[in-house]
């Protein structure tokens, strides 16, 4: 299948590579590539090309945001991989439809609010801390599942909450 790969500097190239055995062959930005490859374990690979090796180790791969982290000779790379179906939801404007809808953020156990980090307003990313929340003598940090903005902060600091009650409205 053919892949848009995008690295962490926003360079993009078009990527359609099969394996065989140990053997990858396929086109890297329309021109034609192929090269050898042994799989030492599950997250790691050692590839030759033209006369190059390279030690890959897959570091994380996210397969909702279809991301994935790689080591390559020792840099780390961040690459996006889009294939023919998200671009074409992109070029029909339809790409946002799978980004997840938060509604409110709720109290996954009881326990007391011990702080507030976000304010009504505020634009938060997935994966930002929200408020600390302490349970069973543990402190909790509550995070972001998805961008958004915050619209309504209802908890209080310093107040005890229950199960299932509602703390940041977005």
């Amino acid at each position: 299948m053919s892949y848009t790969v995008t690295n962490q500097n926003g360079t993009s190239f078009k990527a359609d590579l099969k394996t065989n055995g140990t053997i990858f062959e396929g086109m890297l930005n329309d021109k034609e590539v192929n090269g050898n490859f042994i799989k030492i374990n599950d997250h790691q690979f050692h590839f030759i090309y033209n006369n190059n090796s390279y030690n890959v180790e897959v570091i994380k791969i996210n397969q909702d945001d279809k991301t994935m982290v790689l080591k390559i000779n020792a840099v780390r790379y961040t690459l996006s991989l889009k294939d023919k179906f998200d671009e074409l939801l992109k070029n029909l404007g339809l790409d946002n439809l799978t980004a997840k809808k938060v509604s409110d953020v709720k109290a996954p156990m009881p326990g007391m609010v011990l702080s507030i980090l976000v304010k009504e307003g505020d634009e938060v990313k997935k994966g930002d801390t929200l408020l600390i929340l302490e349970a069973m003598k543990m402190e909790n940090s509550l995070k972001a599942s998805a961008d958004g903005q915050v619209k309504k902060v209802v908890a209080v600091k310093g107040t005890a909450v229950e199960k299932n009650q509602v703390l940041i409205q977005f």
